[in-house]
């Protein structure tokens, strides 16, 4: 797994109105990582965090998920 994998997740999102909504809603973690495997995408959950560069932006998560994976 890698961070090639959560961006081209993030990409996707960005231009699938279903998928993008699916996200948004996502409150946990885990939520994400099912989701991201509905759709083929193999996420390891360490890669999210901190250090490493964030891959979404806030308007595609939740607010739970935006103080957990974003540095804001």
């Amino acid at each position: 797994m890698s961070i090639k994998v959560i961006k081209e997740f993030s990409e996707k999102a960005k231009v699938d109105e279903g998928l993008k909504e699916k996200l948004k809603a996502c409150q946990k973690l885990k939520e994400l990582l099912v989701l991201a495997k509905e759709y083929g995408y193999e996420i390891d959950e360490v890669l999210l965090y901190p250090p490493n560069e964030p891959q979404f932006v806030e308007e595609q998560l939740s607010e739970k998920l935006v103080k957990a994976l974003l540095r804001v």
